[in-house]
C-alpha cells in the first residue's frame, strides 16, 4: 500500500513544544496581518465608509462567487520598511462566475491608493502571475497615482505595469478595469489598456491631468466631471465601455463580463472522487522542531496535505534525505521534492535531476517542499563531484517547464535554496511557513566563516587578535542574519507570496494547482548539458 502511516505522537513532550512554537508564531503572523486589513486607520476607514464607498477586501468579496475562497497574495508587502504593510494594494486569486482570475485593488484608504516602490512590485508581481498561469486580470482601480517622494523609484520601472496589460492582452488572456474613484496622470493608462472597462457615475474619475494642471498647461477651465467623469467617457470619449451606477453595479457588471468570456481552461482537470488526508492537519502545528538543526521527516507533512495521504515514493532506498514521490492534492497530480535531513548530498541531486526529468516527460506539476541547509561540503564530497552533482540539479530546475509550486517548511539555505526552487527559480507560487528560514547560510556558521577570516588576516599581518572585538562582532553577524532570514521579513521584499499557517497547506497547494491549470501544462523536450 502506498498509503501514508504517521510516528506523531501528539502527547508527546516534543510535539507540544513545536506545536507551542507554531502557535506563537502564528500569533504573530495575525498581528501583522491585522496591519494590512486596517488599512489607513479607522479614521480613513471611516472616512471612506461615509462617502459611501466599500473597501478593496469588501469590493471583492462581492466580486467572486459566493462562499468561494480567495487566495491573498503578498499580504506583508512592506513589512519592515518606512511604507505600511501591505504596500497600499490588496492582490490575490479569486473565482468570478467559475472562472479563476487574478485579483488586484487599491487601497484609497492607505494615502489616497498612492503607488510606492512596494505597491509597484507588488502589482507587478500580480501581473506575472496573470501572465504565466493564463488568468484573467481584474483591476479595481481607485489610486490617486505614484507617491511623489518617492517617484524616483516608481516612475521609471512603473511602466511595466501597462507595457503588462498589453501583454496580457496580447496573449489572449482579458484584462478587466473596474474604476472606483481617481485614475489619474499615468494611472488613466489602466483603464486605457485594458479590454474592459466599467466606470460609476459621478464616482470614477480619469484623465491625464486634473483641471489645475489643464489650467496652468493650456488656460483651459473645466471641472472633474466634464474632464474626466464617467458620463463624458461613457458617451463622448468611449474610453468606458459600461457605466454603473453605483460600486454594487459596477461589481454586477464585472462579473457579467467575466460570464461572457467564455473561459477555458487549457490544463488537465482534476479528479472528481476526492478523499481528504487520512491524518489530521490540525498535527502539522508540531512537526518542525523548534530548533530547525533537528530534523523532521517531511513524510508526515505529505501524509497531511495530499489526496488520501496516499504517496507513490521514488527511489525510497536512494539518496534518502530528499524524499521524492507522486501524489494527488483536491484531485491534481503532482510529483514532490521534500528534504528529509537538510543536507543534500551527491545521491540526492542525482536522484532530483532523475525525477525532475520523469515529471516533464508526465507533464506533471512539481511541488518542493523546502527543510535543507545546502548541499554537502569537505574533501570526500568534492572528490565525488559534489559540485556537478548539484549543478545537475539545478540544471534540471532551472529548464522543467512544468509548473513549480514551494513552500518553506524549515530552513532554505545556500545553493540547496537554489536546487529546492527559490524565487530566483521562478516557482509559479512559493509560501512559507512561520518556522521557515532563507539565507546564504545560518547565522551561527556565517559569523563563524567571518571570524575564521578575520583571524587568520590577523596571523598574516603578524597582528594580535582582538578576541573580544571578534566575540561582538559574531554574536552582531547572528543577530542581523537571524533577523533577515525570517519569513515576514523576506515576506515583507516580495521574496515569497505569502506566509501561511501550516494548516491551510493543502487548500493552497490545491488552490495553486487548480490555477496553474488554467494554462497548458507541458513538459520539456530538454535540458541543459548534465556533467556526468
Amino acid at each position: 500500500m502506498s498509503v501514508l502511516t504517521t510516528r506523531i505522537d501528539p502527547a508527546s513532550a516534543e510535539y507540544a513544544a513545536a506545536s507551542l512554537t507554531m502557535t506563537a508564531k502564528l500569533a504573530e503572523l495575525d498581528t501583522e496581518h491585522a496591519k494590512a486589513l486596517a488599512g489607513g486607520g479607522e479614521k480613513y476607514v471611516a472616512r471612506h465608509h461615509a462617502r459611501g464607498k466599500l473597501l478593496p477586501r469588501e469590493r471583492i468579496e462581492l466580486l467572486i462567487d459566493p462562499d468561494s475562497p480567495f487566495l491573498e497574495l503578498s499580504p506583508l508587502a512592506a513589512w519592515g520598511t518606512e511604507f505600511p504593510v501591505g504596500a497600499s494594494i490588496v492582490t490575490g486569486i479569486g473565482v468570478v462566475e467559475g472562472v479563476e482570475c487574478v485579483i488586484v485593488a487599491n487601497d484609497p484608504t492607505v494615502r489616497g491608493g498612492t503607488s510606492n516602490p512596494w505597491t509597484l512590485r507588488k502589482s507587478l508581481r500580480a501581473n506575472d502571475i496573470a501572465l504565466q498561469n493564463r488568468l484573467p486580470l481584474i483591476s479595481l482601480v481607485e489610486s490617486g497615482g505614484a507617491d511623489l517622494p518617492t517617484q524616483k523609484e516608481v516612475f521609471i520601472p512603473g511602466g511595466r505595469l501597462f507595457r503588462d496589460l498589453t501583454r496580457l492582452s496580447a496573449a489572449g488572456i482579458p484584462t478587466i478595469a473596474l474604476v472606483f474613484g481617481n485614475s489619474t496622470a499615468g494611472g488613466a493608462y489602466m483603464p486605457g489598456m485594458s479590454d474592459h472597462v466599467v466606470m460609476i457615475e459621478k464616482r470614477s474619475k480619469v484623465f491625464l491631468a486634473g483641471p489645475p494642471l489643464v489650467k496652468m498647461a493650456t488656460g483651459e477651465d473645466s471641472d472633474d466631471e466634464t474632464l474626466g467623469g464617467a458620463e463624458m467617457h461613457a458617451r463622448t470619449s468611449g474610453l468606458a465601455d459600461h457605466l454603473a451606477v453605483d460600486e454594487h453595479d459596477a461589481l454586477r457588471i464585472g462579473r457579467s463580463i467575466v460570464r461572457r468570456l467564455n473561459w477555458r481552461k487549457q490544463g488537465p482537470a482534476p479528479r472528481v472522487d476526492v478523499r481528504g488526508p487520512r491524518h489530521d492537519p490540525e498535527e502539522l502545528l508540531g512537526i518542525v522542531p523548534e530548533d530547525l538543526r533537528k530534523p523532521f521527516d517531511p513524510r508526515e507533512v505529505i501524509a497531511r496535505v495530499v489526496d488520501d495521504s496516499d504517496f507513490d515514493e521514488f527511489k525510497p532506498l536512494y539518496g534518502s534525505s530528499l524524499v521524492t514521490g507522486w501524489a494527488q492534492v483536491h484531485g491534481f497530480p503532482v510529483g514532490i521534492l521534500a528534504n528529509a535531513r537538510g543536507v543534500l548530498f551527491n545521491e540526492e541531486s542525482q536522484k532530483a535531476a532523475q525525477f525532475i526529468q520523469l515529471a516533464n516527460r508526465a507533464d506533471t506539476p512539481l511541488l518542493f517542499l523546502h527543510n535543507t541547509t545546502g548541499y554537502m561540503v569537505g574533501r570526500e564530497y568534492e572528490e565525488r563531484g559534489m559540485i556537478k552533482h548539484g549543478a545537475m540539479m539545478i540544471n534540471a530546475v532551472s529548464n522543467s517547464t512544468v509548473p513549480h509550486i514551494s513552500i518553506l517548511l524549515g530552513a532554505s539555505y545556500g545553493a540547496g535554496h537554489y536546487g529546492m526552487c527559490g524565487r530566483a527559480y521562478d516557482p509559479r507560487f512559493l509560501f512559507a511557513w512561520p518556522s521557515a528560514k532563507s539565507a546564504v547560510m545560518g547565522g551561527a556558521q556565517l559569523a563563524g566563516v567571518v571570524s575564521i577570516v578575520g583571524r587568520a588576516a590577523a596571523e598574516a599581518r603578524g597582528q594580535a587578535f582582538d578576541e573580544a572585538a571578534d566575540e561582538a562582532m559574531r554574536a552582531a553577524i547572528e543577530q542581523q542574519i537571524e533577523a533577515e532570514s525570517l519569513p515576514m521579513f523576506l515576506s515583507g521584499r516580495l521574496y515569497d507570496d505569502g506566509v501561511i499557517d501550516p494548516r491551510d497547506t493543502r487548500t493552497v497547494v490545491g488552490m495553486c494547482l487548480s490555477a496553474v491549470a488554467t494554462a497548458p501544462i507541458e513538459g520539456a523536450d530538454g535540458f541543459g548539458v548534465f556533467r556526468m
